[in-house]
């Protein structure tokens, strides 16, 4: 099975160019745009070539939770644009205005994973420090969902594992970058699992 590894920044995973994966890693940059841009872009090179999809996109990178405990790292199979905010004409948020055939929530939670929970990420593009009666939205990032898009569009399947760094609150800058690397020894034991 062909595997690739997506993530936004080195920060994330420091020494990611050392060789810590056999997979071919790809590093996005941050936010929904750099995300659909750099994945796009891996998956249909220059000059029209079309390399071997991937049969597995595996997405890992850090998030914030209103929730879940700081130090978990969980996976995400269903994803929401949660900036995506045009309900003064009548859409319900996170809903794309005269798209078709795109549901509002992308779910991959068919997918098998090591964790099997199926959380639902919310994607937008800011940091968030405090929820807006989001309920329903198990944890907050910059990318998934566009990835998650890509992944929709040309059938690759899809999951993401997210490290949780910070609590949605006023201390989430400040614990997002004491964290935001810790979670890269839990990711690299995950993994070892889709080869057992």
């Amino acid at each position: 099975m062909k595997k690739t590894i997506v993530i936004a920044t080195d920060k994330e995973f420091e020494n990611i160019e050392n060789g810590e994966f056999s997979e071919e890693v790809l590093i996005t940059g941050l936010g929904k745009v750099n995300a659909a841009i750099t994945l796009t872009h891996y998956l249909f090179q220059t000059k029209g070539y079309r390399r071997k999809l991937p049969d597995l996109l595996i997405n890992y990178g850090t998030a914030g939770s209103a929730d879940l405990p700081i130090g978990s790292l969980v996976d995400c199979t269903r994803f929401f644009q949660r900036d995506m905010d045009v309900s003064v004409m009548e859409f319900i948020k996170g809903q794309t205005p005269f798209e078709k055939d795109i549901p509002v929530i992308l779910d991959f939670s068919h997918i098998p994973n090591p964790i099997n929970k199926h959380l639902l990420c919310g994607t937008g593009d800011n940091f968030v420090t405090e929820t807006e009666n989001e309920t329903f939205i198990n944890v907050y990032d910059m990318e998934a969902y566009a990835l998650a898009k890509v992944c929709w569009k040309y059938n690759i399947n899809f999951v993401s594992y997210k490290y949780i760094t910070d609590n949605v609150n006023k201390k989430s800058v400040k614990d997002w970058n004491e964290n935001c690397a810790d979670g890269a020894e839990l990711f690299k034991k995950l993994l070892e699992k889709y080869n057992d």
